[in-house]
């Protein structure tokens, strides 16, 4: 850590632990009221030997958080690195496609061009035999750079039969054709060593990255380590307490929903009113259909549960966040793209208070991380290197957006 680093004036003002600001702050608290009661039950000839052990808590405190703060952003970075990454790996495929198609092209050209050349040859054959050996013009033809320039200049084409005349023009169309089919298949190969090299030095950017977050961890002493697990296991309590409040809040909701309902049931039946009263079981707006393949969607990412996370995976034996949502949704019959920037315009934006069990949910300013929403607040995703596909709050992350595809 450089000496250029900005100081931070305490634990609650970190950016990296404001997520878990209850939680941390409630260890700092109980830190500082541990060692307030160790020293006023010590002697004076105690007291330097307390400021020292809460001076050495202070600093792996603070290193820890600094450790974190640039593991969570070389861990982000590396996630916006993966979707490039994907982007670059899904277009030199499809450039591969393209440059193996041409390739087949180009070969079946050449086939056609041999296949007029020995047409002609043929009819050079027969004017050598009949003509007394010699270069027969047929023959010359073949050798020509350009068979129409050789007529235009030195014959005519009166000086050939139908038959060769034909030959000449279907030799001199399939040439043209196969040489453009190979120019066109060389710029397709130039371009796809490109996508190569770009899929390369992504490659590479995603791996310095995880490289350096993990040679960060190795640094931290057991004391620094023990304060990072203890500032993560806080912030997932708190993002946890956060989803069971929004529970909680649901389930208030859709009760005081219920009882509104029932009461207009009641008010309509005791005025015998004409039409019905609301059905309690109103169907989502977007109705059945769409449901059964969230539900299908949560079902093929519930069972990649504990598989592990490896940027650039679709499974099926370990996944990253956009492979894992893509994988989930084509098992329910829905295709979507492969990165989250295109995943966040497939389907219908939704806002975070309507979200339903199957919705995309996005996190991060750059839309670099996605999860599958299963309700209540949580989410299936595959986090990032080092862990597996797993339920988790969607408050452990900065929200961005929301759709719901199908």
């Amino acid at each position: 850590m450089g000496s250029h680093r900005k100081p931070r004036p305490g634990i609650l003002e970190s950016p990296a632990a404001r997520r878990g600001a209850v939680g941390a702050g409630a260890v700092a608290l109980a830190s500082a009221s541990l060692l307030t009661q160790s020293a006023a039950y010590a002697d004076d000839d105690d007291t330097p030997a307390i400021e020292e052990q809460r001076e050495r808590a202070n600093d792996a405190r603070q290193r820890a958080l600094d450790v974190r703060e640039r593991v969570d952003a070389l861990y982000r970075e590396a996630g916006t690195a993966t979707q490039h990454y994907n982007e670059a790996r899904e277009a030199s495929e499809a450039q591969q496609e393209r440059a193996d198609e041409l390739m087949s092209q180009a070969a079946e050209a050449t086939e056609r061009v041999n296949e007029a050349r020995r047409t002609l040859g043929t009819f050079a054959a027969a004017q050598y035999r009949t003509g007394g050996g010699g270069l027969s013009d047929t023959a010359a033809l073949l050798l020509a750079p350009d068979p129409r320039s050789f007529f235009a200049t030195d014959h005519t084409l009166d000086r050939l039969s139908e038959a060769q005349n034909q030959a000449v023009d279907d030799f001199t169309d399939r040439r043209e054709e196969a040489e453009a089919q190979r120019d066109e298949a060389t710029d397709a190969l130039a371009d796809l060593e490109e996508r190569e090299t770009e899929l390369a030095d992504q490659k590479e950017t995603v791996q310095g990255k995880l490289a350096e977050a993990r040679a960060l961890m190795d640094q931290l002493t057991e004391d620094e380590a023990a304060e990072l697990a203890e500032l993560e296991r806080l912030e997932h309590e708190e993002a946890e307490r956060r989803a069971e409040q929004a529970r909680r809040e649901r389930e208030e909701r859709e009760e005081a929903e219920r009882a509104r309902q029932a009461q207009e049931a009641q008010d309509a039946a005791e005025a015998e009113a004409e039409e019905q009263p609301a059905d309690p079981g109103t169907p989502p707006a977007d109705g059945g259909s769409n449901a059964s393949q969230a539900q299908a969607a949560i079902a093929f990412a519930e069972a990649q549960l504990g598989k592990p996370y490896v940027w650039g995976a679709t499974g099926p034996n370990s996944f990253d966040c956009s492979g894992l949502t893509q994988a989930a949704w084509r098992a329910a019959g829905v295709e979507i793209p492969r990165v989250t920037w295109d995943q966040v315009n497939t389907g219908t934006q939704v806002s975070r208070d309507a979200l339903q069990p199957g919705d995309l949910v996005f996190f991060y300013d750059d839309i670099s991380h996605v999860g599958l929403y299963t309700g209540d607040g949580m989410m299936i995703h595959a986090p990032r290197p080092g862990e597996a596909v797993k339920y988790e709050s969607i408050d452990v992350m900065p929200w961005h957006s929301a759709v719901r595809p199908g």
